[in-house]
This record gives structure tokens, sequence and C-alpha cells, in this order.
């Protein structure tokens, strides 16, 4: 049996049918739309720098008296002591934990965590009364802190002082050098992007109370000589309502890990000397992993921020030199100046500052918070880098529009990076650190000859 079927009739058919497709398909798009996740801005609100009491400040010269007073050392190492400090780079005003004002080095648990505390809870204090913001609205803690590590973690001891609430996101970042803390505030707006209407705590500091190294290793007294008590609080919101009153918005965090080489891995590492004494190694191969890390990390940092002719430029020259190596044509730097506002890298010491500006073509005036950080406070670790931004926003250097670059690099080897855009002119306050004394710096440094002989073998 057969049906005799028209087009005409079934015209309706394939109406009706086309259009419950059409239907379904605007319904799809309409849900992939709906669900699709966008970027959510991340501001950052404030920060804080702690500033120790003036009964912490040790000079050079006090330093070496008392270390001599101590009996501890040898007159080898005295004498790399000395030869360390008048070319670190670093002042007569930084900041010593409170075991040093001691007269013999004894140092227990308990003033490891006073030093921390005293650190923390200041800035902590500090940054929420600038801020306004209560405890009970912050959702993520994020605390980083190398050497030090406790039970319970910073994190608890932290929520226990502030009484955060019960179903606050905390992360305990520990062993990962001077440059955990923009790690973290990768991570801080990560956990950002998924958690709507959140601030975001971020907590970078060092304790050096029990981490004095006693020993005749050089390489391990390094330690001893540059790092100073210091910690910073950094407050990020992902909330629209912030958007007017945040100093800086987030643009970029690049990350950079070269522990799988061996020589980077071991470049910097806690361990024990011949004598069993506990020390953290800082060998000779610290600055070629920092700079092979770090030129890792700037190939992408130029990616992101720098002008199209800048990686034109470099294009250009880079075939050139790959096609047409008789010319011997210098390998072109791109000047990432035309792309920040502000540089602040970590201050690790004197050499790298050297190493770093030569390589990025950097001015003296470029490189003045870095260097004025450093002789002012040392290197604080993790927290360094907020003590430069500090420093030009003191100077009311930082204007809207400005880039912002952070960079900071420490064991393992890492180096990580973190770009800014300023929301605001941004002028000083009564709890920057340097507040009180701006304008006495910047201060002419001597030309203190080259660093790298702190890896020197002892001559015999």
């Amino acid at each position: 049996m057969f049906i005799n079927l028209d087009l005409k009739d079934l015209h309706p058919i394939l109406n009706s049918k086309t259009i419950v497709f059409v239907l379904l398909m605007c319904l799809l798009l309409l849900c992939f739309i709906m669900t699709k996740k966008t970027s959510r801005k991340v501001y950052l609100l404030d920060f804080a720098c702690y500033k120790p009491p003036t009964s912490q400040k040790r000079s050079r010269e006090v330093m070496m008296k008392e270390a001599i007073q101590t009996g501890y050392f040898s007159e080898e190492i005295l004498d790399f002591m000395k030869k360390t400090l008048e070319r670190s780079g670093i002042g007569d005003s930084t900041y010593v934990a409170e075991i040093f004002l001691e007269k013999r080095y004894n140092p227990s648990m308990k003033d490891a965590r006073r030093e921390v505390e005293m650190t923390v809870f200041g800035a902590v204090d500090m940054l929420l009364a600038k801020t306004g913001v209560r405890c009970e609205d912050i959702g993520i803690l994020i605390v980083n802190c190398c050497i030090y590590n406790t039970v319970p973690s910073l994190c608890s001891i932290i929520v226990n002082r502030y009484k955060f609430r019960e179903n606050i996101i905390t992360y305990n970042l520990v062993g990962m050098g001077c440059s955990a803390g923009l790690l973290a505030i990768g991570l801080a707006e990560q956990l950002l992007q998924v958690h709507n209407n959140s601030y975001a705590l971020i907590i970078s500091t060092e304790s050096i109370t029990e981490n004095f190294y006693l020993g005749e290793d050089r390489s391990k007294f390094l330690v001893n000589c540059l790092f100073r008590v210091g910690g910073a609080v950094i407050l990020l919101s992902n909330r629209q309502s912030d958007h007017k009153t945040s100093k800086y918005q987030f643009l970029h965090a690049i990350h950079t890990n070269t522990s799988s080489s061996d020589r980077s891995y071991n470049c910097i590492l806690r361990e024990e000397d011949a004598a069993g004494i506990i020390g953290i190694t800082i060998n000779k191969d610290l600055l070629a992993s920092a700079i092979s890390t770090i030129k890792a990390n700037l190939i992408t940092v130029g990616h992101l921020i720098l002008p199209i002719r800048e990686k034109l430029a470099y294009q250009v020259i880079y075939i050139t030199r790959k096609l047409l190596p008789l010319l011997n044509t210098k390998q072109y730097v791109p000047n990432y100046g035309n792309a920040v506002d502000h540089f602040l890298p970590h201050v690790g010491g004197k050499a790298v500052l050297d190493a770093l500006q030569k390589a990025l073509g950097f001015s003296d005036e470029d490189m003045e918070a870095s260097r004025m950080t450093l002789y002012r406070y040392g290197n604080t670790s993790s927290s360094s880098v907020w003590y430069e931004l500090a420093y030009v926003e003191a100077k009311g250097r930082v204007k809207k529009g400005d880039r912002v670059w952070h960079i900071a690099f420490g064991s393992g080897f890492k180096c990580n990076s973190v770009i800014w855009r300023a929301m605001k002119t941004v002028d000083r306050d009564d709890v920057n650190p340097w507040t009180d004394e701006i304008d006495e710096f910047p201060v002419r440094l001597m030309d203190c000859g080259p660093s790298h002989v702190y890896f020197e073998p002892p001559t015999k």
C-alpha cells in the first residue's frame, strides 16, 4: 500500500521541526552564555608594613661589636662579616629580632613566636583600622613564612587571634623562599575567581629568631648579615563596590619554577654543616640560577606588557642574529621601562639588584625604591616588595593609571611577578613606614665594591 504525499503536505512538518531545532539551539546558546565564567576583577584595597620599635635598631658597627663580644666566631668569620656588611648596601637603621638584644644568643620557641606575632599582629591591626573591613567579612587567609613553622600553624594562630569565621579558607605556605609573597598573591587571585564577593588577606613575614647561624661555614653565614625583621599584610577584594576605594587593580601574575635543575635546587639549601650546626647555604651558583630563572620569567612578562614596537624590535634583532651571525649584531634588550612606571624587585642583596639593573637597563631612579629599602630595612624576605611600594607612595609618585611591577625570587629557584594598575593617585598616610622620614631619602650610597666576593672561597 503506497501513500501518495505531496511535498506541500511535508512543508508544515518541516517548518515545525526547523522551529523546534532553532529554539533548542537558542536555548543551548543562552545557557552557555549564562554559565560561562568571566574573569572577576580583583582589587588591592590596601596594605600595611610593620615598623619595629626603635629599640630594635642596630647599626653595622654595633652588630660587629656584639658579634665579637659573644665569643662565638673566629677572626676569619668576623672579617667576612665585616666585609659583607660593608658591601651589602644595608644601612645603620635596620631592625633585628629582640633575641639579639640579649648578651647571649639562647632562643626559645616562645621567642620565635613572639617575633612573628609582633610583626603580624602589628601589621594586621594597622590594615584593618585603615580599611574598616570587619574580621567576619574576610573569607580567605594566606600566610607565607619560609623557615619558621609551628603547630598549630600561623594561619590558626591568626584565626584564633582575630576570631575569623569558621568557614574561612586558609593556606599556610612554608619553605618557599622570598618569592612566596607574590606566589600567595597569585593563589589569592585564583581563589577570588571562585569565591564571589570575598576578601582575601595575605600575610608575608619571616622569623629570624631561631635561624641565626653559629658555625664557621661562610656560605651559611651570609643569612646572618642580610636578613632583618619585617612583614607586610595585603587585602584583596573582588567586590565591585570596592572599585572606587581600592588602590590598585590586579592585572597579571607570572610564576616560574626551575627546581628541576639541580643547580637551581641546590643554590639555597637549609642543611647541617660539618659540625652538625643547621644553617642556610647560599652557594656560588646563586647569581647564575637567579639570572636564568628571572630571564624565563621576563620572557612571559614581556609578552604580556611590552608595547608592540618593543616586541617587533626584539624579533627583528633575534632573526637577524640567527640568519646573519657574521654581522655580530648585539642582542636587543627590550626597554621594560616603556611598559611599567614602577619597577620593584625583591631586595635580595646588592649583587642581585646590580645584575637586574644591568640586564634590564633600568635607571638609577628606577632602582631607587629597591636600593633605599635595602638600605633602610635590609632584606625582610617576601615582604620587601611592599616596603618598596610604600616608599614610592610616600614619595607621592604613584599616579592614577600607573603600572607597578613587583618581582621576587628565592629558593627553589623560583621567580614570581605581579603587575598592578593604580586605580587612583595615591597619597602617603600616617601608617606608611616611611612617612616620618621620607624627606631624608634618597641617601647617597657609596660604591662599596663588588658583592660577588661573598661566594669566593676563604683565603688560605
